[in-house]
C-alpha cells in the first residue's frame, strides 16, 4: 500500500501572484498542505537582472528545504525563466522541482493553436523563454509576446476592476500585433487575478490561458507519479512573506476565505 507524504508542498514568488497557483493547489488537492513564500521585500522580480532573481531564488529555495517542503514549486514566470535551470543545477539531486511555464507550453502544444499572444513581464519575455520552448514543443505555432511591466504592481496596489486597471490594459492589449490570436498565454501568475478583465479586451472570443490551474494539475500528476502525493490529512499552510503588506494579507484570505497563517521571515539579514 502507497504511504502518504505528509510533507508540504514548497512554493514561491515575489508577492501575491503565486496565491493563484497555491489557490489552484488547494482546489485540486485539499490534503495537502502549503508552504508559500512571497517575497514582498524584492518584488517585482520583473524588473529585477537575472544575476538578482538567481540569488533570491537560491535563498528562497534553501529556506523552504530547511522547512521541510518535499518539493517546490517556482511559482514565477520571471524566476522561472531566469533561474530554474540553474536550481535543477543545484538543488535537483536534493528535491524535485518545478517551474510554472514547461506545463502552460505543454498545454498550449497539445491545442495546436496556430497563433499565441504571450503576455509577461520584462524579464520574462526579454529572456526568450517562451520562444524558445514552443520552438521546441510547437514550432508551428506563432508566438506574439508582449512585456506588460506595470500589470504586476498595478495588481500588487490593489487596481483590479477599475478605471485604471480597465485602461492599462486597454493601453497594451488594444495594438494590431494580436489581431487573429486563438490563445493569449498569462506568462506571469499574477495575471490570472485580471483573467477577466484580460478576456474582456478581445471580447470573449479567445481563449485566456490560465497557467495557475494547468500548473497544479501538472503537480498532481508529478507528485502521484513520484509518490509525493499526500492523498488523506489535514492541510496546515504557512505563508512567509520577507516584508509585511497590507495587500498579501487581502489577498491570501479572499483566496483561503479565512485568516492564514503568516510569517515575516527575514532571510535577507
Amino acid at each position: 500500500m502507497e504511504r502518504d507524504d505528509k510533507r508540504a508542498i514548497g512554493l514561491f514568488d515575489s508577492g501575491v501572484g503565486g496565491l493563484t497557483v497555491a489557490h489552484a493547489i488547494r482546489q485540486l488537492m485539499p490534503s495537502e498542505s502549503l508552504i508559500y513564500f512571497g517575497d514582498t521585500a524584492h518584488l517585482p522580480y520583473g524588473d529585477k537582472s537575472a544575476e538578482s532573481i538567481i540569488s533570491y531564488s537560491r535563498r528562497i529555495t534553501s529556506f523552504l528545504i530547511d522547512k521541510g517542503a518535499k518539493m517546490v514549486l517556482i511559482a514565477c514566470n520571471s524566476a522561472s525563466a531566469s533561474a530554474f535551470p540553474l536550481l535543477k543545477e543545484e538543488f535537483g539531486d536534493t528535491i524535485f522541482l518545478m517551474d510554472v511555464i514547461e506545463p502552460v507550453v505543454d498545454y498550449v502544444a497539445a491545442g495546436k493553436y496556430s497563433k499565441v499572444g504571450v503576455i509577461g513581464t520584462n524579464r520574462t519575455i526579454t529572456s526568450g523563454t517562451y520562444e524558445k520552448r514552443f520552438s521546441e514543443k510547437s514550432p508551428s505555432t506563432k508566438v506574439v509576446s508582449m512585456a506588460t511591466p506595470l500589470f504586476v504592481p498595478m495588481i500588487e496596489e490593489g487596481f483590479i476592476f477599475d478605471d485604471v486597471s480597465n485602461a492599462i490594459l486597454r493601453a497594451y492589449l488594444s495594438g494590431p500585433q494580436f489581431d487573429t490570436i486563438e490563445a493569449m498565454v498569462l506568462g506571469c501568475t499574477h495575471y490570472p487575478i485580471i483573467r477577466q478583465q484580460i478576456a474582456r479586451i478581445f471580447n470573449f472570443n479567445l481563449e485566456v490561458i490560465d497557467s495557475a490551474r494547468i500548473v497544479a494539475l501538472a503537480l498532481k500528476r508529478e507528485l502521484e507519479e513520484r509518490g509525493l502525493a499526500n492523498r488523506n490529512g489535514n492541510p496546515d499552510d504557512i505563508f512567509y512573506v520577507s516584508d509585511y503588506t497590507p495587500y498579501f494579507s487581502r489577498i491570501a484570505r479572499m483566496f483561503f476565505e479565512s485568516d492564514i497563517n503568516l510569517e515575516k521571515a527575514a532571510i535577507w539579514s
